[in-house]
């Protein structure tokens, strides 16, 4: 078939806006993550005489940094609207946020619609694959304190113990609030068919849109983070006098992801931009976390019951391009998360004046020294 000049011209154009994008994000690492580790290297004095105000600065150079992040999808056209409960309104409380995964652009989308939700991204720790540990973004993660597990049944129970430990170390003293996980374990293409052979070998529903939950890291957060008043669980003093310092976990957001078509953003998609502009759909649902249940068995049943419901949720939009309304409601309302451009071209900008900042910096102790 001959190709048109029509279409070798939007082929070209497509191609060079991928790789002026493409050259952009280089320049946009190579600068920003390196100021953000030297700003936190010059502030380690104040970490020893005040770690609070230490931490609060680190948490808003990592917003912004997640902010970066999100402007090559925004600018790219890849937007976000919001279904489901106003998350917004509890932005100050605690919470363990349970998304469904099926491609790497799920992490970039919740980096962008939860820019506008108050303090939420400076205070918050992720639990991500152990392989992000090694992409660019891997040492500010580490900073910051997120935690990175490794998948497969031969580390599970060494992976949890760490985690558990990780938690008590770095969660509470670093202020953290909102906790985000993929209880998937991995991409739905990946685990789709290992799950529904378990689920047929346990008399469990069939699942096309999402996987069976694993419960392990779930049950290590809610065991190590919910205050013992709010399970049930009676509590010594010494935990008493803990958890007078903290209300623990209060809420957990139930985040369903989808994609039009049921085609998810990767990473290079939102970097690149070569995708048409598209929205993605997020829904949540909010529990409170004394609704959750403790012993192992009825977690897991809780757990299941929360994908099996994402599974309908995700049924009715392929097919109606809408998430259903809420029990007792006949339409479900949407919200269109916003950013400001001003607001994006003004960290972009920052983080280039930044870096040569430190360019000029390292140019005079150079030449002072040698």
């Amino acid at each position: 078939m001959a190709v048109t000049l029509e279409q070798a011209w939007r082929v070209g154009y497509t191609c060079l806006k991928a790789l002026l994008r493409f050259a952009f994000m280089v320049a946009n690492n190579l600068v920003a993550i390196p100021s953000y580790v030297l700003y936190l290297i010059m502030l380690q004095p104040l970490r020893m005489l005040d770690s609070k105000s230490f931490w609060y600065i680190e948490g808003v150079l990592f917003k912004w940094l997640l902010a970066m992040v999100a402007s090559w999808g925004w600018w790219a056209g890849y937007t976000v609207v919001e279904w489901g409960d106003d998350v917004k309104a509890v932005s100050e409380d605690e919470a363990m946020v349970l998304v469904n995964h099926q491609a790497t652009g799920d992490v970039c989308t919740l980096m962008m619609c939860l820019q506008d939700k108050g303090t939420v991204v400076r205070q918050m720790m992720w639990l991500m694959d152990h392989i992000f540990k090694y992409t660019n973004f891997g040492i500010v993660s580490l900073i910051h304190g997120d935690f990175f597990i490794r998948q497969g049944r031969t580390h599970r129970d060494q992976q949890l113990v760490l985690l558990k430990d990780h938690l008590e170390k770095y969660y509470r003293s670093r202020n953290r609030k909102w906790i985000v996980l993929f209880p998937e374990g991995g991409f739905l293409r990946k685990r789709r068919e290992t799950s529904q052979a378990f689920a047929k070998k346990n008399n469990l529903p069939f699942l096309k849109h999402v996987t069976l939950p694993r419960l392990g890291a779930t049950q290590v957060i809610l065991k190590t983070l919910v205050a013992p008043q709010e399970n049930g669980t009676p509590a010594s003093g010494d935990t008493v006098m803990k958890e007078s310092k903290a209300k623990g976990l209060q809420l957990v957001i139930d985040t369903t992801i989808a994609y039009p078509k049921g085609e998810p953003i990767d990473i290079q998609t939102w970097i690149l931009g070569y995708r048409q502009p598209t929205v993605t759909h997020v829904h949540y649902r909010i529990f409170p976390v004394k609704d959750v249940p403790a012993e192992p068995e009825a977690l897991t049943d809780w757990l299941y019951q929360r994908f099996i419901e994402k599974e309908d949720l995700l049924t009715h939009f392929y097919e109606t391009g809408a998430f259903p309304p809420p029990k007792g409601q006949t339409k479900a309302i949407s919200r269109e998360m916003t950013l400001s451009n001003l607001w994006l071209v003004g960290i972009q900008s920052l983080a280039f004046l930044s870096g040569g900042m430190w360019y000029c910096i390292f140019q005079y102790l150079y030449h002072c020294l040698f």
